[in-house]
Formats: structure tokens, C-alpha cells, sequence
């Protein structure tokens, strides 16, 4: 059955490694996997991919360990739109009206820092308690939640990850924060998804379906890292923070295989070799750890692998180029666009591909 996959439907948060640009190619693998009815997302992210496969009709199951994470894949793969609409639109614009209260938040990345003007990190504050103090249902808050962590990502003043602000205020951070609410789809008709918030291999001995899509970090930067305030607006623990971005006291302890150099291939193997699908897509960056020879060879242990390459321009902070902690520009970076890789190792080979585009390698 042909599905029409749906790109960009969903207004994420500016992120390193959104696979926007890779999603139509995404969907065409996944729909040439005849007799596809449901999707593992062991590492979702944004969850751009699973909103994409939900609105395609599949069944989907996400995974991701970091909290913010977890509650966007609660909000745009868990979440059914006729089940929490009419609720979460009453409480948006009721929370639209709702005057600031600075606290945490506030004095950390307004005042210590300078990722969000004052006055939208005092209505992020008073909208953070209030959804804590709230007897919610589950769906219901993870919905919020998201429409407040994407209204702060409208007005901040980074390029797109928060290890470091702007020397001088974006423009957009001027404007006042406004909550919409997110693009949540009706149930999939294949049948409601679910997330874990679980270690990649954890989740792997616990999940099954059709199809597994993988999205590892592929390098040594920690996504915890690079989105530490979504992470602690989500948590609400107001952590212990260090360094000029504020990050969590945390992040300098989470450490992942994934972000290892000498151990991710191992990880990589270990968890290719525990998936319960029949079919898996890996997609991966050529500034990863595993080169995609050795990528080609790891995946081989599941059977014959195809290959896609896409180029894109890097994000705007490599554009920008190299800056010290006082602003000033110190250097350029070595190269402004990567490639990423989409790796199909299909259950029947022949049911992929009849399709010049696609390399097919073998598995020996």
C-alpha cells in the first residue's frame, strides 16, 4: 500500500540533527518495506521522523533517554488530537493571559545568562508552575509542555543550540511569548503509538515491530549538552548549573557510548544485534565516529544493505564561524556542508529498491 509521507508538518524546536531534510528519502525507504504496519524510533529526538511516520498511518513506538525528548514524543507520536484538543487549547489560551512570575528560570537563563529576555523568561516561569501544579492527564501535559518549550524557541537568542547565547539579542527574542497549539494527529491506522524513556539497548530488548529507524549521536557533542534549558524546562528540578550557558550539573556527569569514539562501534554492534524488527534504517552523518564503509560492514550481520547519500549545508553556527567567549570571531570552520547516510538493511531484498537511485551492497 503506497503512503504519502508528509515532511516538515510538524513546528519543532531549531535543532541540531533534525532529519528534515532526510525525511522524504525516509519515507520512500520505509514504504518500499512492503507489509510495513508498525516502527521502532530508538533515539526520537524531536520526534520530526515518528510525527512523519504517524501521519503515514504506522503504528509508532519512541524511545529517547532525555527527558525533553521523551515529552516531545509523549506530545507528537503518544498523543491523539481528537482525545486532547479541546482540553489543551482551553489551557492555551488561558495561559496566553497568565502575567509573568519570575523564578528558576528567570535568574538562570535571562539574568546569569542571556538566552531569553526577561520578561518571556518571568511568563515561562509562571506557566511552568502552574503546569505543575495541575492534576493533569499524562497526554495533556506533555502537550503543554511542548507548546511552552517551542513558544520559548520562537523568542531565544541562540543559533540553534544553547551552549552559548548571542552577543547581542536576536531580533526575534523582542517579541512576547505566545503559546500555539502543537500540530497533534489523530490516532495512526495502525494503531496508537507509545514512548520509553529508556537507554537505546534497554529499549531494543523491549520493543518489537516491522521496521527499527536508528538516529544515533554520532560524535563526541551530547544532545543533554546542546539542549540543557529544554531539558530542565521539562524536569523542573532547577538543577545546579555551571559555566557561562548555564548548563545542568548533569551534563557533565551523563555519559553515552554514542558520544565515545572508542566505543561506539561496539555500542553500534551490540545494539544492532539485539533490534527485534525485520527490517532496520540507520541514517548517520560523515561526521560520525563510523565511516560509512564500516557502518556498511556492521549492518551486514542483518543482511544486504542499501545506501543513500544526501548533502546539506551545516547548521547557522557553523556559517557564523569560530567565536571566543567574548564574541570575537578567531577562526572559520574547516567545511560548511556534510553528508548524511541512509543505510536500509530491508527483511527480503528484493522486496526494495527496484530503483537505480539506491546502491545496493552485499552483505559478505
Amino acid at each position: 500500500m503506497h503512503r504519502t509521507f508528509t515532511p516538515g508538518a510538524t513546528a519543532v524546536i531549531k535543532y541540531l540533527g533534525s532529519k528534515r531534510t532526510l525525511l522524504p528519502l525516509i519515507g520512500e525507504a520505509i514504504d518500499a518495506l512492503q507489509g510495513t504496519r508498525s516502527v521502532i524510533d530508538l533515539f526520537s529526538g524531536t520526534s520530526r521522523v515518528g510525527h512523519a511516520l504517524k501521519g503515514s498511518g504506522y503504528q509508532v513506538f519512541s524511545n529517547d533517554l532525555n527527558a525533553y525528548a521523551a515529552t516531545l514524543a509523549r506530545c507528537y507520536v503518544e498523543a491523539d488530537r481528537e482525545e486532547i484538543y479541546d482540553e489543551v487549547a482551553e489551557h492555551v489560551e488561558a495561559l496566553n493571559a497568565m502575567p509573568g512570575a519570575p523564578g528558576y528560570f528567570t535568574r538562570t537563563f535571562c539574568e546569569e545568562a542571556r538566552f531569553f529576555q526577561p520578561k518571556n523568561g518571568a511568563r515561562v516561569d509562571a506557566i511552568r508552575d502552574w503546569i505543575a501544579a495541575q492534576d493533569l492527564d499524562p497526554s495533556v501535559r506533555s502537550v503543554l509542555l511542548v507548546s511552552l518549550m517551542e513558544a520559548a524557541d520562537r523568542v531565544d537568542s541562540t543559533t540553534g543550540v544553547q551552549m552559548a547565547y548571542l552577543k547581542q539579542w536576536a531580533k526575534r527574542s523582542h517579541k512576547d511569548l505566545e503559546l500555539r497549539v502543537p500540530n497533534v494527529l489523530s490516532r495512526a491506522a495502525h494503531g496508537r503509538g507509545s514512548v520509553t524513556q529508556l537507554d537505546a539497548m534497554e529499549a531494543a530488548k523491549r520493543l518489537s515491530a516491522d521496521v527499527a529507524y536508528l538516529d544515533p549521536p554520532y560524535n563526541q557533542h551530547k544532545y543533554i549538552g546542546n539542549y540543557h534549558i529544554w531539558e530542565t524546562l521539562v524536569r523542573w528540578d532547577a538543577p545546579e548549573a555551571y559555566g557561562v550557558a548555564c548548563k545542568r550539573i548533569d551534563v557533565r556527569e551523563r555519559k553515552s557510548p554514542y558520544n565515545s569514539k572508542r566505543a561506539i562501534h561496539s555500542a553500534m554492534t551490540d545494539l544492532v544485534g539485539v533490534i527485534d524488527a525485520g527490517a532496520l534504517v540507520v541514517s548517520y552523518s560523515n561526521e560520525g565516529y563510523i565511516s560509512r564503509d564500516d557502518m556498511v560492514q556492521l549492518l551486514s550481520s542483518r543482511g544486504d544493505v542499501f545506501v543513500r547519500e544526501v548533502g546539506y549545508r551545516r547548521y547557522v553556527g557553523a556559517q557564523i564561524g569560530v567565536h571566543n567567549p567574548k564574541g570575537e570571531r578567531v577562526g572559520t570552520t574547516s567545511h560548511l556542508r556534510n553528508t548524511e547516510y541512509l543505510f536500509v538493511v530491508p527483511t527480503h531484498p528484493d522486496q526494495l529498491f527496484q530503483n537505480p537511485n539506491w546502491t545496493g551492497l552485499s552483505a559478505s
